[in-house]
């Protein structure tokens, strides 16, 4: 099962996490207590903690898929490009590097990583067409599951404290 400490920042993956779902919500300001009551759980629910990270796993599977992380770069940096001021230019001493220019001095698994997420060649579809943004009441609604999850989640670490 996924420990997620609390982040300061979201991943571009993680609006999709559901706590308990995909992962075990872990406070960032009392992580010591939080994460024992966590192992704690897990032991005593083993099929549950065994499913949520079956869950997790199958979410990294297929909905990170290298092809979707370049979607979204793609996406992203179309979108960025639009607000531009200004046309971007190639410096005159620039120095274009290749992919394995890159990747050859690495070792190990860093090398494995960067051969496996090289692009190999053009891709023969456009990319991914984003969903449209949620609408208020769907994103409310969501926003809400996640946040009423973790609350229950910290009352049952209260409940375990021992004064």
């Amino acid at each position: 099962m996924t420990l997620l400490v609390k982040p300061r920042y979201s991943d571009f993956f993680a609006r999709g996490l559901i706590p308990r779902h995909h992962y075990w919500p872990v406070k960032d300001d009392d992580k010591c207590r939080s994460i024992k009551h966590a192992v704690d759980w897990g032991n005593s629910h083993q099929k549950e903690a065994q499913e949520i990270g079956k869950t997790a796993s199958k979410f990294i599977q297929e909905e990170l898929k290298m092809e979707y992380v370049y979607d979204f770069m793609l996406h992203l940096l179309n979108e960025y490009a639009k607000l531009l001021q200004y046309e971007p230019t190639i410096p005159p001493k620039a120095t274009e590097l290749c992919p394995e220019a890159m990747a050859c001095p690495a070792n190990g698994l860093m090398r494995e990583f960067m051969m496996q997420s090289m692009v190999k060649s053009p891709a023969d579809h456009s990319p991914c067409t984003m969903p449209p943004p949620y609408g208020p009441a769907s994103l409310y609604s969501f926003l809400q599951k996640k946040i009423n999850t973790i609350k229950e989640v910290e009352l049952w670490e209260n409940q375990d404290k021992k004064p």
